[in-house]
């Protein structure tokens, strides 16, 4: 495997006299080269939680997480970043950087102290700016573009890192149809043609039917079901995850599951 979780639990101990909140208990998943996992659960099951254990920005109470049967704890913050690349929900940068300048922050793991980007590093963001098709929006200004846009910006700048890995949190949350599919289509050709092995939490059912192979399913901070996404999406895992009654059956135009809630489980 890839990158694993071994029996991992995270509890966020807060600055005030609340109790602590235990955010993952006992969760293991398997991530293969080359595939696409979706983490699908409700708010507050541990999604985001797993994502950043992956990605080495917190570090597990109890188990491990491991990249090729080395502990990412073992490794730099550095060794990482070139090797894991993670897309939040949104970005916020502080100044206002052009779009090239964006996706170039992600060649920072590859360069040297007080070295600067050179010509090698920018044809690489140029290419993820072409890949992920803004290449024609190189000179704009980040904050000036749509919300998909800026999105598909983010991917390149990931790209740029030249990761083997991709981590998304909620990649399409707060876009709208046109562009849910632009990024899911972006999504499924990276994966396919440049073999980025990707991990993406997602509250868009149909989403996850529609890209990715496996699935993890979790609630109350812990994995209830994973496998093939034909095989563990059912109407049963939706009313479990959810209290929902749903309809999901395979769709023959779009020749994936479909998710239709159709009332709250009594």
């Amino acid at each position: 495997m890839l990158l694993t979780a071994d029996r991992v639990s995270y509890t966020y101990h807060r600055r005030t006299e609340q109790e602590p909140v235990r955010a993952l208990s006992d969760v293991s998943v398997q991530i293969p080269r080359g595939s696409l996992t979706g983490l699908i659960g409700p708010n507050g099951c541990g999604k985001t939680t797993l994502l950043k254990l992956l990605a080495g920005v917190l570090t597990p109470d109890r188990g491990g997480i491991a990249l090729e049967l080395r502990s990412l704890a073992s490794l730099s913050r550095r060794e990482v970043a070139k090797r894991i690349a993670v897309v939040p929900q949104e970005t916020h940068p502080a100044f206002d950087y052009s779009v090239l300048e964006m996706a170039l922050m992600g060649r920072h793991p590859h360069l040297g102290a007080f070295e600067l980007e050179g010509p090698s590093d920018l044809a690489i963001a140029r290419d993820a700016l072409t890949a992920t098709g803004t290449a024609h929006l190189a000179d704009r200004l980040f904050n000036t573009l749509s919300g998909g846009e800026k999105q598909r910006v983010v991917i390149a700048s990931a790209l740029t890192q030249s990761p083997e890995i991709l981590l998304l949190d909620e990649p399409t949350a707060s876009l709208d149809l046109g562009y849910q599919f632009e990024i899911a289509t972006l999504l499924r050709r990276l994966n396919r043609e440049r073999s980025v092995t990707m991990v993406m939490a997602t509250h868009d059912l149909n989403l996850a039917a529609a890209l990715c192979d496996t699935l993890v399913l979790m609630r109350w901070g812990q994995v209830l079901a994973t496998g093939p996404a034909g095989e563990v999406l059912t109407s049963a895992a939706v009313r479990q995850l959810y209290d929902v009654d749903a309809d999901v059956r395979l769709h023959q135009l779009a020749g994936h599951l479909t998710v239709v809630p159709v009332g709250r489980h009594s």
